[in-house]
């Protein structure tokens, strides 16, 4: 399915019924997003939402359009997301014809190629010039831009497609990165410090030149998808949102600025970086389920604005999971398998669990074919490109399908050895990483989870103790051993007693003070006598609900730095998953929840 526009895909969404059209008025400031919120916890990602009545603002708002499997699928013109990086897959494996016969039949998908790249846009004035907007007409405020979480420090422009060119190449990038609203003509520009925004910026900043940027909000979805991707360095994401749609994007040129968007947007903001202005920015209510923190980014200036006659507002809203990003980077996990593969073939499938928000954890299973190949994996990965930010990473054999989370949970219970399967590393992390004593920086973790070959350590499992206590006695158990330990549950009881796993694990909710930390409640429960039967403890807040269990592994994923917050002693260990501060050595801001409560 091609899709020439936003408004194309909103016709299709609308045909197909998943759309729910909201026509009262709303506000812009944080009743959208409650409502979007609300809408992304129903069962398979709700419906998109057309606001048509936004209170001061004559503009509407759309929000999850990618938000579940079925949208995800329309949007990129598939049936199942596996079929983009199949056509990826058939180009990484096409060899050199070696007779007419083979030449002939790479002739249509040669044909297929010269489709690809963007086109110029030929006609007299592209509709993302329909009105133009420059001078004191410029007003951003005329914008319905969500201010998204009660503690946000502005309203976010949360769905843009930024365009920057680098100085020495004159290379185009596409990136998405998030633009807190300053005031009428000037944003933020959040480029991360590993972004290719970032780093063109960096060679105008060294030359001393102002940095021309332009910035498209509503387009066709494989444009808006093409933003969102990990591509290479020097790689037009046009050309992946071409060979996705498989019709070249036409390109416009700007008006005030020498750069190219597409021509199909809704709207465009123009304008210019300079080298050495930053401002503070932030916080914001992330991806992650959490602030990220106030930090000091450059500041974008709108030179003009244009868009189209009765244009749509388009926006996501990003929080805990499963939200409408998850949709995207699962698009983005299924598209670039073969590209991965290409480096490291020996690599089956992998999976990024939604409660890992995209960077703290990667199941990845592999054929095994000699010893240390495990680690030899954990490595590579953490040396390619955006896999490099991921800050765990477990290996499991081919035959156990990644994508089944029981699996791999049988596969931990009964294979992990603790002493031999566990390496600790350090490296660059996401920024948006809250765990790490350091910013961008810090430990990893990979988990060997395949079977020993010759040459390799022998595993020695934890014999199988029965677990004959309820959760209750338990918890009595714990309290009595444990000062301010609240509850506990022993989790995937059944599984381990199905499997007699050599590996049981009880989760604890305690209450920590200023002068009792992860490390005091460790040496506890290494102390208390009989729960022998459980080698793997894992410490949560008193708050957490130990019956949810996308809730435990997304605080498991966040909270811990597996250096800092794992302790270890005599074959078992405790795993610090509560919010950490100085009682933990942990000194940076620790950022709050996202809550609509304000709690």
């Amino acid at each position: 399915m091609y899709y020439k526009n936003l408004r194309d895909f909103l016709a299709a969404l609308d045909r197909a019924g998943e759309t729910r059209y909201i026509r009262d008025p709303v506000s812009s400031h944080l009743e959208i997003s409650k409502i979007t919120d609300r809408e992304s916890k129903y069962p398979n990602g709700g419906k998109a939402l057309f606001f048509e009545n936004v209170r001061g603002s004559e503009f509407p708002v759309v929000t999850n359009i990618f938000g579940s499997p079925r949208r995800i699928c329309m949007a990129l013109g598939v049936d199942h997301l596996d079929q983009i990086g199949e056509r990826i897959k058939k180009y990484i494996e096409f060899n050199p014809p070696r007779n007419i016969k083979e030449a002939l039949n790479v002739i249509p998908m040669a044909v297929e190629l010269v489709k690809f790249p963007p086109r110029k846009f030929r006609g007299e004035k592209p509709p993302c010039q329909e009105v133009v907007l420059t001078g004191d007409d410029t007003d951003l405020s005329k914008l319905p831009v969500l201010h998204c979480w009660p503690k946000d420090a502005g309203p976010f422009v949360t769905l843009p497609l930024v365009f920057t060119k680098s100085l020495l190449t004159g290379k185009r990038n596409v990136g998405m990165y998030r633009m807190q609203i300053f005031d009428k003509n000037s944003t933020g520009m959040h480029w991360h410090i590993h972004k290719d925004g970032s780093h063109y910026f960096n060679e105008y900043r060294d030359a001393g030149k102002q940095m021309p940027v332009a910035v498209a909000i509503g387009a066709d979805p494989a444009t808006i998808y093409a933003a969102t991707a990990p591509m290479p360095r020097g790689v037009d994401e046009m050309l992946l949102a071409g060979f996705i749609r498989k019709k070249p994007v036409t390109m416009a040129k700007c008006l005030t600025v020498d750069m190219e968007v597409p021509a199909e947007a809704e709207f465009v903001l123009e304008g210019y970086v300079r080298p050495n202005e930053l401002r503070r920015e932030g916080p914001f209510g992330d991806h992650t389920g959490y602030y990220s923190l106030a930090d000091d980014y450059p500041v974008f200036h709108v030179t003009a604005i244009t868009h189209r006659k009765n244009p749509v507002y388009n926006a996501t809203l990003v929080g805990r999971p499963p939200m409408e990003d998850c949709y995207l980077a699962k698009a983005t996990e299924r598209i670039f398998l073969p590209m991965l593969q290409t480096v490291m073939p020996e690599i089956q499938d992998y999976w990024f669990p939604w409660e890992g928000v995209f960077h703290n954890i990667v199941v990845v299973s592999v054929h095994k074919e000699y010893p240390g190949h495990a680690q030899k994996i954990i490595s590579g990965l953490w040396g390619q490109g955006q896999m490099s930010f991921c800050k765990a990473i477990t290996v499991v054999d081919r035959d156990i399908n990644p994508q089944n989370p029981e699996q791999v949970i049988r596969a931990l219970l009964t294979k992990l050895d603790i002493t031999s399967d566990i390496m600790i590393s350090k490296g660059v992390l996401d920024v948006l990483d809250h765990s790490s004593p350091f910013p961008n920086f810090g430990n990893k973790i990979g988990i060997d989870l395949t079977e020993r070959f010759t040459g390799e350590e022998i595993r020695n499992p934890n014999p199988w103790i029965r677990n004959i206590f309820s959760d209750d006695i338990l918890s009595d158990i714990i309290r009595s051993g444990v000062p301010r330990a609240v509850a506990c549950r022993s989790v995937f009881r059944e599984l381990s007693e199905r499997e007699k796993s050599s590996n049981q694990i009880l989760a604890v909710s305690v209450e920590k003070t200023s002068d009792r930390g992860g490390k005091d409640f460790a040496a506890y429960l290494h102390k208390i006598i009989g729960l022998d039967m459980f080698n793997i403890f894992v410490l949560y807040d008193k708050e957490i609900d130990l019956s949810d269990g996308s809730l435990m592994l997304w605080k498991l994923f966040n909270n811990v730095d597996p250096e800092r917050d794992m302790i270890f002693k005599d074959n078992r260990v405790v795993i610090d998953a509560c919010r950490k501060g100085s009682m933990d050595g942990h000194e940076r801001e620790w950022p709050d929840e996202l809550r609509f409560d304000e709690r």
